[in-house]
């Protein structure tokens, strides 16, 4: 029972290691990833931009948490490619050419936050 313990305790560990190299952005398509140093180099925004994966419509998309008041909140596809903007402007409501994305999208993961610097 033992041997069984420390096999499992070994294994937890190298894979959190092995993890430890990857950086959060490997598995992002390469135009995000550029955007996301473009946001880099930028000046500090408030509040911050912010990047989330979604599920939408069967294709994996990238919401765009615009950096501040009445802008819209871009939506892209994994080239980068401007599918609508869901939310934002001035009513809130974004373009309207994605109205069903609060019903339809599930969210993966925030992809990136402009941490405060």
């Amino acid at each position: 029972m033992k041997k069984i313990i420390l096999f499992l305790s070994t294994a937890v560990i190298l894979s959190s290691c092995s993890n430890s190299n990857k950086t959060p952005g490997d598995s992002l398509p390469s135009c995000i990833r550029k955007d996301v140093e473009a946001i880099k180099k930028g000046k500090m925004e408030n509040p911050p931009v912010q990047i989330d994966e979604y599920n939408y419509n069967g294709k994996r998309v990238f919401l765009y948490t615009a950096d501040c008041c009445d802008q819209f909140n871009m939506l892209y596809d994994e080239n980068c490619g401007a599918i609508c903007a869901p939310t934002g402007g001035m009513e809130g409501g974004g373009d309207h050419k994605c109205e069903d994305f609060s019903v339809k999208a599930r969210f993966v993961t925030n992809t990136w936050s402009n941490p405060n610097r």
